[in-house]
């Protein structure tokens, strides 16, 4: 009799394990679970030029904003900075930049574009753009790719560069540049961060010795990696990418961008 119970409870006993090894091979392995997680991410691609890149080591503490902007999100953000030094709206399309963006970019990312500082630049013909014409042109591109794979397009006016009247007044440094992006912004119903805007009312604010903290602006032996000094009026030092960043981070509440609005680090 006890031997039959024994025998009942043996059965009884593997029956459940069989059942529990069932229900484990059908939970997925925690290598399909961390791809399912990365897929439910929301990549944010930048393209733009030296203000927003990323920077080595050895050219610390010089920063672009887009190389801190993932300090601001949440891990649901996944940032994926590919702006390059030197690139302008048209040279970063020719040399295949955006398509590789394209190429990746998916349904749900956005793609943040900052282009100007190079575009200017008349006397190179593989970099510049005319305002109203090529220079909108080659953003629509942006646009037009970003949104056939199901991405939003986020255009960013360039920031400015360090620049004050003798009396201490902030300067436009990019001419009809910015207005030209407002203006493809309004007719493609595309957001625009006004970063002209925002960075010129900052460095007004901050003054001419002020912005000094915020650009590569270094005298002589105070940073290893500039040992002669620096005074760069267009570059930012670490803090000053920061700064810059949460500019970007304020437009992107203003223009109510959700859901990337809704994974801000308060």
């Amino acid at each position: 009799m006890m031997r039959k119970k024994l025998k009942e409870k043996i059965l009884l006993v593997t029956m459940l394990l069989l059942v529990v090894s069932t229900l484990l091979e059908s939970l997925p392995s925690k290598a399909a679970t961390g791809e399912n997680s990365h897929k439910n991410r929301i990549t944010v691609y930048l393209a733009g030029d030296s203000t927003v890149s990323n920077y080595d080591t050895s050219l610390a503490p010089r920063a672009g904003w887009g190389q801190v902007f993932d300090r601001l999100f949440d891990d649901k953000i996944v940032v994926k900075n590919e702006a390059s030094s030197g690139r302008s709206s048209k040279s970063f399309i020719d040399e295949g930049r955006l398509d590789s963006i394209l190429n990746q970019i998916e349904k749900g990312d956005y793609l943040f574009i900052q282009f100007g500082h190079n575009d200017e630049k008349v006397e190179d013909p593989t970099r510049y753009t005319e305002p109203y014409s090529t220079y909108k042109g080659y953003l629509k591109q942006y646009i037009d790719g970003a949104r056939a794979k199901g991405a939003t397009p986020v255009l960013v006016t360039p920031v400015e560069r360090r620049r004050f009247t003798a009396e201490g007044i902030a300067r436009d440094s990019h001419g009809v540049y910015p207005e030209a992006m407002k203006e493809l912004g309004l007719e493609e119903k595309v957001p625009v961060i006004d970063l002209t805007a925002k960075s010129k009312a900052l460095f007004q604010e901050l003054g001419p010795e002020g912005t000094k903290d915020l650009f590569l602006w270094f005298g002589a032996g105070e940073q290893v990696n500039y040992p002669n000094g620096v005074q760069d009026n267009t570059h930012f030092q670490e803090a000053g990418a920061e700064m810059i960043a949460h500019l970007v981070l304020q437009g992107i509440e203003e223009s109510h961008l959700v859901p990337l609005r809704n994974h801000i680090l308060k």
